[in-house]
């Protein structure tokens, strides 16, 4: 697939409108928009959790794979938001969507490194380093865009495996949030109703 970007800004978008693959003009608050909107919020919080996983004290190995990984998951955002950004009846036979491997892969590397990770007595507050902050960031995001494309999906004919996908994908984003306090060596902050 060639991709050309030339212009970075057209002007079309003033009035509060923008256009769809298929050309189809929606306001910039809509469902579909706020849908995929939220995915490229996440997609950029990866690439925090990617810097602060570059930066961290997790061994080099460690590190690289999970680089990998978290790469990975950017890609396949970024085919979820093309998608989301298409009509079913524009979409092109070609066109990269998530599917049912990406959502199998998601499930081997929850199960992957939640078997590395102590069981949990207690529910979990965001914190346990950069990294792991981050990640728990990300999966709040996660969970944002999958409400808002379950409420799309009431409304227009989505692919099931959107949702599904971003579902999955907040699961392992706080199987993560975990990992990443458990190999840095990070106390992983637990709810303590009684301290309130």
């Amino acid at each position: 697939m060639t991709i050309r970007i030339n212009r970075v800004y057209t002007k079309a978008g003033d009035g509060g409108e923008t256009r769809l693959v298929g050309g189809q003009k929606v306001p910039k608050d809509s469902l579909r928009i706020e849908s995929y909107g939220t995915v490229d919020e996440l997609s950029a919080i990866l690439g925090l959790c990617r810097q602060a996983a570059a930066d961290g004290k997790a061994p080099d190995a460690e590190k690289a794979r999970f680089d990998s990984i978290l790469r990975r998951v950017q890609n396949e955002l970024f085919n979820l938001g093309s998608d989301l950004a298409t009509m079913a009846a524009d979409r092109h036979p070609q066109q990269p969507v998530v599917e049912e491997r990406h959502i199998a892969a998601l499930e081997r590397d929850l199960d992957e490194m939640n078997d590395q990770l102590p069981e949990l007595r207690s529910f979990v507050l965001p914190g346990g380093g950069w990294l792991s902050s981050y990640l728990h960031q990300a999966r709040t995001v996660c969970r944002r865009a999958e409400r808002l494309t379950v409420a799309l999906a009431r409304q227009e004919t989505l692919r099931p495996e959107c949702v599904r996908y971003l579902n999955r994908l907040s699961d392992a984003l706080f199987v993560m949030g975990r990992w990443a306090a458990h190999v840095s060596g990070e106390p992983e902050p637990l709810w303590e109703p009684e301290k309130t």
